[in-house]
């Protein structure tokens, strides 16, 4: 694979701050995957790690609640234009170059994106090309469009809110795969973004071993209690501390 992949030209060369993400071992994501609460108990070990990395789900709402997601954060910055939409309009001139992520983008990695909450930061084209380029979905501190074709073609999105009003001449692009920040969670591009209904959790690249090991403790601990509750042991049984509690 071409190890400096070309741009769209849309932003300077200095707007990236890589153009190739960092690569995470398969059986660590599997592990991963095989968590039967998947962000409850990441939020856990993350917890017990003294990690600060889980965002509930009323913060980051899921365009689709069935959704179940483990990716590589692909991430993307953008803010609001300095000048007034009409201004915008009357310029013809878009500063969205969020596509640039797009283009990046590698099969199984996760659209990470510090936005502008109230108006659009991707609607329907770029779910679209986002869904073909291989990504499992998106992740929007912002608002969201087009949430009935995102939703239609199996691209998931976890947003702040979501507003029909376009961002084409509101939201200015400033950077692909820098530091981020989503709900006052840092994000670096490369680490582990694990989502489903319950909320979005955040996992260092760096710590994704240590974070799957205490997860899978803290899985086999809680199916311990549920067998013993199925057998029909005494709460107080039931409830003997087995390592840290949920």
């Amino acid at each position: 694979m071409n190890s400096s992949p070309p741009t769209l030209g849309k932003l300077p060369d200095e707007a990236f701050g890589m153009r190739v993400l960092p690569s995470i071992p398969a059986e660590l994501m599997d592990g991963l995957r095989t968590l039967p609460d998947l962000t409850g108990m990441i939020s856990d070990a993350l917890d017990e790690l003294g990690i600060r990395g889980a965002i509930p789900g009323h913060l980051l709402k899921p365009t689709d609640p069935t959704a179940r997601i483990v990716g590589r954060a692909l991430t993307v910055r953008n803010v609001e234009r300095e000048e007034s939409a009409e201004d915008a309009v009357a310029s013809g001139k878009s500063l969205l170059a969020d596509v640039e992520a797009h283009n990046l983008a590698e099969p199984g990695d996760v659209l990470v994106l510090q936005g502008v909450d109230y108006v659009s930061n991707m609607g329907s084209i770029l779910a679209s090309i986002g869904l073909r380029q291989g990504e499992l979905g998106a992740v929007v501190d912002g608002a969201v469009r087009d949430v009935d074709h995102s939703r239609a073609i199996g691209y998931p999105i976890w947003c702040r809110s979501v507003s029909p009003i376009t961002g084409k001449w509101r939201v200015r692009t400033v950077s692909i795969n820098t530091k981020v920040e989503i709900c006052g969670v840092p994000v670096e591009p490369g680490d582990i973004i694990v989502a489903d209904e319950v909320g979005v959790c955040v996992i260092p690249r760096l710590r994704g071993a240590e974070v799957l090991a205490r997860a899978q403790q803290i899985a086999s601990s809680e199916e311990k209690r549920q067998a013993a509750i199925r057998a029909g042991a005494p709460i107080s049984e039931v409830m003997r501390r087995d390592g840290p509690q949920r």
